[in-house]
């Protein structure tokens, strides 16, 4: 007898390879440029392509979903990780400043998780907040090529800021696949 689950069914919307979230000619990701040149480029590429998997990964979701908490007792919802993507973004612009830090976005500590409810106008909200954030955090880097250049109070490296960037986004990313089953069963990468 078949276990009853009320977890949804594993799917994929790829049909070359079935673990794939897309087909590769349809991943934005997927490009026919060549490889970027360089350090800098290299590491603006893997950056850009985590975020494109972030979005991907809320793609086609309602405000219930989007919201929908993984197990108790976390936290944790695909909401939740925009919101805090937002407020991480401000984050390291107030890192490599030299004047006072920016207010929080969302308020007290893990507001960016606890706060998020499932309203239409939240969910527009958060994802207008993570476009800005991250075009002024990527605006406050651009001057800046020379990767080995240390910034602001604690003299951050460029190096070390886009790195941890591109880990952050990483492991969020990995949440976001967790999550994204739990709620419709769409698995891939």
């Amino acid at each position: 007898m078949a276990r009853m689950s009320d977890q949804p069914a594993r799917w994929s919307r790829a049909t070359t390879f079935p673990d794939m979230w897309v087909d590769p000619d349809d991943d934005p990701r997927d490009t026919e440029d060549a490889a970027p040149e360089g350090e800098l480029a290299t590491l603006l590429d893997f950056l850009t392509n985590y975020r494109i998997t972030l979005r991907m990964k809320c793609e086609g979701l309602d405000a219930e979903q989007l919201a929908r908490r993984s197990v108790p007792p976390s936290t944790m919802s695909l909401l939740g990780l925009v919101r805090h993507l937002a407020e991480v973004e401000r984050d390291w612009r107030n890192w490599i400043s030299d004047g006072d830090p920016l207010p929080k976005l969302y308020g007290a500590r893990d507001a960016d998780f606890d706060k998020a409810v499932a309203e239409q106008a939240q969910v527009d909200a958060a994802c207008r907040d993570l476009e800005r954030e991250q075009a002024a955090t990527d605006a406050a880097l651009a001057g800046h090529p020379d990767l080995g250049e240390r910034l602001g109070k604690d003299r951050i490296s460029v190096r070390e800021l886009l790195v941890h960037r591109i880990e952050e986004y990483a492991r969020h990313c990995g949440h976001a696949d967790l999550l994204r089953e739990r709620i419709d069963g769409r698995v891939g990468q």
